[in-house]
């Protein structure tokens, strides 16, 4: 019997299908050959130079506590209205700067300015009136004296003499009591004009105005706010304490002080410490004395206060620190030398260092100049 076919090992096959074995083992062969030279031809990664690394090592570090406070004037002066009235002119705004006893306010108050003409009219009268009955006393004294003269000479009767000293002595009472009504309507005369002089409302202190609460013609009532006046001399901190640290925290302690809107760090100490708390924050105010120039009341500020321990923490450079919006990591280089992103948790920022506080181990090498330089899997050298 013929085959069309030839013997292959053990099996016979078709002649066509030798044909495709052949070929398939052929392109195979070709495809391992590929491989192999893919594999030898890849890209090494890049290489970077310049950067500078830093190797991390856990130390003991100061324990503090981070307090956000807010700067507030020394010496202010919340003016107010001691009568009731309308305000008729205001002559200062928000920003001015103003001399203690200068006029910043006109309340329209008519009626207390007539009760003062009124009052003063009728102190006057009483200083008038004691006149009259002074000249009266010295008429009745001097005929008092005329008629004790005759009448120790018998030249007038006993009932002529005791009425010319009746006479005196009852001049002496009107004296008496004309000067009694004149120091009364004095009194009132003086409580007048003082009811009247509030009708201008003057700066109890030199310095800016940083608020005012009312405008032209608003009617204010005795007590209200009209303005806030504050002493630009004198500036201070104000920091909330938790209750649970009032113990640790005295005046004295000492605390590192940043001001953003200054762009400013320093140090500094806690010269006071208000000794009632806050019922609702359950909080202490401790207070900072500022002397930076450029600070205004109300700017942010942060206080990063001493507690008098240590504890082990790990400190970078700041500048190694790479923010991508709300995460932060730093650029690891592992033993290969090969650059590696890794995520870590910052924590208090110590002038140009920040705290780690996880994703970093002792004996890391981390990029902390020319990070701009560097990428992902790239080789440091």
């Amino acid at each position: 019997m013929t085959h069309s076919g030839e013997l292959f090992g053990s099996v016979i096959l078709p002649g066509r299908t030798i044909a495709t074995f052949i070929l398939a083992a052929a392109l195979v062969g070709c495809g391992a050959k590929h491989d192999d030279s893919a594999k030898k031809t890849a890209p090494q990664p890049p290489a970077v130079k310049g950067a500078l690394l830093e190797t991390v090592t856990s130390t003991m570090l100061p324990e503090t506590v981070e307090v956000v406070g807010t700067v507030r004037a020394r010496t202010s002066a919340v003016v107010s209205a001691h009568i009731p009235g309308a305000v008729g002119a205001l002559k200062v705004r928000e920003g001015d700067r103003v001399r203690k006893g200068q006029t910043v306010a006109q309340l329209d108050a008519q009626e207390n300015q007539s009760l003062a003409a009124a009052a003063a009219f009728g102190a006057d009268g009483a200083h008038r009136a004691l006149d009259e009955a002074v000249a009266r006393k010295k008429m009745a004294d001097k005929t008092f004296e005329r008629f004790h003269k005759l009448f120790n000479e018998q030249a007038v009767s006993r009932q002529e003499f005791d009425v010319k000293q009746t006479e005196k002595e009852i001049a002496a009472q009107e004296v008496a009591r004309a000067e009694a009504y004149l120091k009364q309507a004095a009194e009132s005369s003086r409580t007048a004009a003082t009811m009247a002089g509030y009708t201008k409302i003057s700066a109890p202190i030199s310095g800016i105005v940083t608020s005012k609460q009312v405008n032209l013609g608003t009617t204010v009532f005795p007590a209200q706010p009209l303005m806030t006046i504050e002493d630009e001399g004198s500036y201070q901190l104000e920091l909330p304490i938790p209750e649970s640290m009032s113990a640790r925290i005295k005046p004295g302690t000492s605390a590192q002080v940043t001001l953003d809107a200054l762009n400013t760090t320093f140090g500094a100490r806690i010269t006071e410490i208000v000794p009632s708390a806050d019922p609702a924050s359950r909080t202490f105010i401790a207070k900072i004395p500022l002397g930076q120039k450029g600070v205004r009341s109300g700017m942010f500020g942060r206080g990063t206060i001493s507690l008098g321990s240590s504890v082990k923490g790990m400190l970078i450079a700041r500048k190694a620190v790479v923010e991508h919006g709300a995460l932060t990591s730093v650029w690891v280089v592992d033993k290969d030398n090969s650059a590696r992103m890794r995520l870590v948790k910052v924590g208090k920022i110590a002038g140009d260092r920040v705290e780690i506080l996880s994703g970093l181990s002792d004996n890391e090498r981390i990029v902390v100049g020319g990070a701009e330089k560097i990428s992902e899997g790239v080789k440091v050298e």
